[in-house]
């Protein structure tokens, strides 16, 4: 299994690579500020799995999201909560080139499954507890 990345590594991690990912690199073509189905044209075999957010121990996260103000799922603005859906079934994936780091999980449903990403930017993470 994947290395588990609590908020503050996560914090620590998207930090050193935006001060890194200067140039730009073949990853954002397509911008990936919010959710969204990942671009065909994105070549996964220059990235790397760096780690999860998915707590080993907890087998079923919870699917409660945490959309503050006027956020919505898609909001580019949207905070990144670990603990919440859908970060909380994210894989951290990093650019071979760039060193971006973005956030990757699975949606399924019924009769399909939709891979999502989302570029990981340090001024959106937040660890905000889960109720109760």
């Amino acid at each position: 299994m994947a290395q588990y990345l609590n908020a503050a590594t996560l914090l620590d991690l998207a930090r050193a690579a935006q001060a890194r990912a200067t140039a730009p690199c073949a990853c954002t073509k397509t911008p990936l500020d919010g959710w969204q189905s990942q671009p065909l044209s994105l070549d996964e075999t220059q990235f790397e799995d760096i780690g999860t957010l998915t707590p080993e121990d907890d087998p079923e996260p919870t699917f409660s999201e945490y959309l503050p103000g006027k956020t919505n799922y898609c909001s580019a603005d949207a905070p990144i909560a670990p603990r919440y859906f859908p970060y909380n079934r994210c894989a951290v994936w990093q650019c071979s080139l760039c060193t971006r780091l973005y956030l990757r999980y699975v949606e399924g449903g019924g009769y399909f499954v939709d891979r999502r990403i989302r570029a990981l930017r340090a001024e959106l993470i937040e660890d905000v507890p889960l109720p109760g």
